[in-house]
């Protein structure tokens, strides 16, 4: 949504110098300046435009709950991301466990290195253990019978 043609040019100056404002008021307390917003700022900025509301023209209650079902929204979608971050990594985990026992070939920077799984360590990044270092389950390249 472009802001720039629902307030005034002078608005919009006021408003690009408290944001400049703010972010250097930020850089001084030694925060990095986010580009991004998250539901806190959004439930920041719904709580300042009611109290900055014109009496005498209220926010519609439509917009109002127009702006709540995004936001819900948005913490339903956070959420479920979250919960298939979990999901993903108790499925490598599963897949890792496969490995115990068999030969892989790990993919590397210094190239390919063999060798049977001595070791899984689990969690939301499972790793094998093949010679005595633990890699990325990510790294496996291939999986195949102890030779």
């Amino acid at each position: 949504m472009d802001i720039s043609n629902q307030i005034s040019g002078q608005e919009m100056l006021k408003l690009q110098s408290q944001v400049d404002s703010f972010n250097k008021a930020l850089q001084q307390d030694g925060r990095k300046v986010q580009q991004e917003l998250g539901k806190d700022d959004f439930l920041k900025l719904l709580i300042t435009q009611l109290q900055n509301q014109d009496p005498t023209n209220p926010m519609k209650d439509k917009e109002f709950i127009a702006q709540m079902a995004q936001f819900s929204s948005l913490e339903q979608m956070n959420n479920m991301s979250e919960q298939f971050s979990k999901l993903s990594g108790k499925l490598q985990s599963g897949q890792a466990m496969n490995t115990l026992g068999k030969h892989v070939e790990v993919s590397t920077e210094t190239g390919p290195v063999s060798g049977t799984v001595s070791e899984i360590r689990m969690g939301e990044f499972p790793q094998v253990m093949v010679k005595g270092t633990f890699y990325d389950y990510g790294q496996v390249q291939r999986i195949t019978e102890t030779e």
